[in-house]
């Protein structure tokens, strides 16, 4: 498949969604995301962007595709080349004006895309980020250590770089096409440290960010993505944005 042609004129929301290892997660958050677009009347797509998972997540995306034509497409990679990337790709063929990243494991869930939606009218932000943490966000079925790793990652990354927002590490967010369009061009971070790059360089550039607060909640099938090895790239991606802005 060519790559879209940016939709002109009408909204249009194109959720972005990397998936690897996702075979028992996929139908449902797509359910879901089928019943929030349509009962808030938004015209709507789905981008799965698969790097070759093994346990059969492209033949159940597949299906999902027939099933809601033409709201979801399929685009498949070769081996897993990281989440930043798989954004970058499904960018190429997504057809809205307005982007929608998050994650497949219903740790986001849709039932706040509306609010998000509305934050960015409300104020004409470039960004809508949801927050673990400011208003009633907050995270549910973490065990301590796994909360203070994440809540230490913001601050230690706060304190070093001031972003302007209050959860930099995370990963559910709308944006309007041109402006991550722009931001892609400008960030070579393209792992687990670039949703903390996109929101600095945000910053940088003067790009309004708005919050929505967001429960967070744990993946309920399949095993998590985060180990040690992105853990340390983490702390070098902060460190080298300190460096370098």
């Amino acid at each position: 498949m060519a790559p879209a042609k940016p939709t002109a004129g009408k909204a249009v929301y194109s959720v972005i969604l990397p998936t690897f290892n996702e075979r028992q997660n996929l139908p449902i958050i797509t359910w879901l995301l089928n019943r929030t677009f349509t009962e808030h009347k938004l015209d709507w797509e789905l981008v799965i962007v698969d790097d070759g998972s093994p346990d059969g997540t492209q033949d159940v995306a597949k299906q999902l595709v027939k099933v809601y034509s033409p709201h979801v497409q399929l685009q498949t990679r070769t081996g897993k080349l990281g989440l930043g990337t798989a954004y970058v790709h499904g960018l190429k063929y997504a057809k809205g004006n307005y982007i929608i990243i998050m994650d497949a494991d219903f740790s986001h869930h849709p039932k706040f895309i509306p609010q998000m939606i509305a934050k960015m009218k409300e104020g004409d932000y470039d960004i809508v980020t949801g927050t673990r943490y400011a208003g009633d966000g907050g995270v549910y079925g973490w065990d301590l250590k796994r909360k203070l790793t994440s809540k230490g990652a913001n601050i230690f990354a706060d304190t070093v770089l001031r972003p302007g927002v209050s959860d930099l590490t995370g990963s559910f967010r709308l944006y309007k096409r041109p402006v991550l369009e722009r931001l892609f061009e400008s960030t070579d971070a393209r792992g687990f440290t670039m949703q903390m790059a996109l929101a600095v360089t945000a910053k940088s550039k003067g790009l309004s960010v708005g919050e929505v607060p967001i429960s967070f909640v744990d993946r309920v099938y399949g095993d998590s993505k985060l180990g040690g090895e992105e853990i340390v790239e983490y702390a070098k991606g902060v460190l080298q944005l300190w460096w370098s802005t």
